[in-house]
């Protein structure tokens, strides 16, 4: 297929269009939707007109191209029914995405001290997230970097050590472990550690709003901005904010609008509405795909999450709304 990394904002259209016909061609489940909901043919030009799956498919189907078979199966954590799943055939597609995602917005993870504090996640098999996590770091060769639990003693003592080497650290978790996990921390303000929250109560909180939590953990923490990480089983890139929910995508991923009660009413930029994804990673899935997520995107492309469409399963990390 291509190299994720050579795609630039100037050939984004043509390379999603090139992708989109590749999919309408190979991808039966993807093929079928088009043909029988939109009636639409190769003749596309732009990526705003392109059909979007929406996101109930990977529940119900292989989404996968035809002849293909899967080198492994990312299920989503759902906290009842059926749950997704993504059917990737090389992931060698994961791989680039996640570790250039990160690179662009972190430089690389060998500057770095990793902790995830992601129970629920350890919790099952399947997650992209404990796959993304356990590259990152191995990539970090640092000997304290790992997956925690409930170890907050030790989690403690690893970043004020860090503290005062200077040493850049990263905590990435879930959001009710994050809280759980500041509730024990000693005082002390820091200055060399990142907080990435990923969303996400799992049931083992009431939810709340995203500028609730980052409020306590900043309070606790003495942390001005608490980032955030959007990603999701059918998707294999990752967006990133550096604070107050705003997110940034790599070039080669692009965040749409759509009305909520007209799915073919498709906007780029400045709505509010459902939101869509572009993610050119899923070369041999969909890469198309008409999420549950309601947002807004400004004129720079980032976008925000407030909530989830009224029908759409309690799921996944990111239901917090901002």
């Amino acid at each position: 297929m291509f190299d994720i990394t050579t795609v630039s904002p100037d050939c984004f259209n043509d390379f999603a269009i090139k992708l989109y016909q590749w999919q309408l061609t190979h991808v039966p489940v993807y093929r079928d939707f088009v043909n029988k909901m939109y009636k639409k043919s190769l003749s596309v030009t732009q990526y705003e007109n392109i059909p979007f799956l929406p996101i109930q498919f990977f529940k119900t189907h292989q989404v996968i191209a035809e002849n293909m078979s899967p080198e492994i199966t990312f299920t989503s954590s759902g906290t009842g029914g059926t749950v997704s799943s993504h059917y990737v055939a090389e992931t060698l597609h994961y791989h680039a995405s996640f570790t250039n995602g990160f690179y662009r917005r972190y430089g690389h993870p060998d500057s770095y001290c990793i902790i995830a504090l992601l129970p629920s996640y350890l919790e099952r098999s399947g997650s992209s997230l404990i796959y993304m996590m356990q590259q990152l770091i191995k990539e970090t060769k640092h000997p304290k970097s790992g997956f925690f639990i409930n170890q907050f003693d030790t989690i403690n003592q690893i970043i004020i050590d860090n503290e005062l080497k200077a040493q850049k650290t990263i905590i990435l978790g879930v959001t009710y472990a994050l809280l759980d996990w500041v509730q024990q921390w000693p005082g002390t303000i820091l200055q060399h550690t990142t907080v990435i929250e990923t969303g996400g109560m799992k049931g083992q909180r009431k939810e709340m709003l995203r500028y609730e939590v980052h409020g306590i953990i900043s309070q606790k923490l003495g942390i001005e901005n608490i980032h955030s990480e959007y990603g999701m089983t059918e998707l294999l890139s990752q967006a990133y904010s550096h604070g107050k929910g705003l997110f940034d995508t790599p070039p080669w991923m692009r965040i749409l609008v759509r009305d909520p009660y007209d799915p073919a009413a498709v906007y780029a930029k400045n709505k509010y509405g459902a939101i869509n994804i572009i993610d050119l990673a899923n070369q041999y899935s969909c890469a198309f795909i008409a999420t549950d997520d309601l947002g807004f995107v400004n004129d720079e492309g980032q976008f925000t999450i407030s909530g989830r469409s009224d029908n759409s399963d309690i799921r996944g990390c990111n239901l917090m709304i901002y």
